[in-house]
């Protein structure tokens, strides 16, 4: 079976990158805040990936630049979880030394792939 293209994609890899470090640091945190602000920040990381991913599975160009303004959606979700559990110091300094450059990237780079879609020969 062929490799699905969507992994060859800078910004589905800086989407992927994002989630697992994401998911790394939040199972260590005790129950209650993994329930309550945990879940939903990997659930808001993990819907960037697979929205790429979908985007890029589906029949036509249109179809395909909804599911990356979801995906985009989805960051922005994951930043103001983010903030939050920074606020609430459930974050340390070098944790989020260690996704904020992968949000810096990330963020520019699903807007140039937005507006690439189509324009790919």
């Amino acid at each position: 079976m062929a490799r699905p293209d969507f992994e060859e994609l800078e910004v589905y890899k800086l989407a992927e990158k994002l989630a697992n470090e994401i998911w790394h640091i939040v199972k260590e945190w005790d129950y209650f805040v993994k329930d309550t602000i945990g879940k939903q920040i990997v659930r808001a990381a993990d819907s960037v990936c697979a929205n790429i991913a979908e985007g890029r599975g589906r029949y036509n160009d249109q179809d395909n630049r909804r599911f990356v303004k979801i995906a985009r959606g989805s960051l922005y979700e994951t930043i103001s979880w983010l903030r939050l559990a920074y606020a609430r110091q459930l974050l340390t300094n070098e944790q989020v030394s260690k996704f904020k450059p992968i949000i810096d990237d990330l963020l520019p780079k699903l807007g140039a792939y937005l507006n690439s879609i189509g324009r790919r020969s």
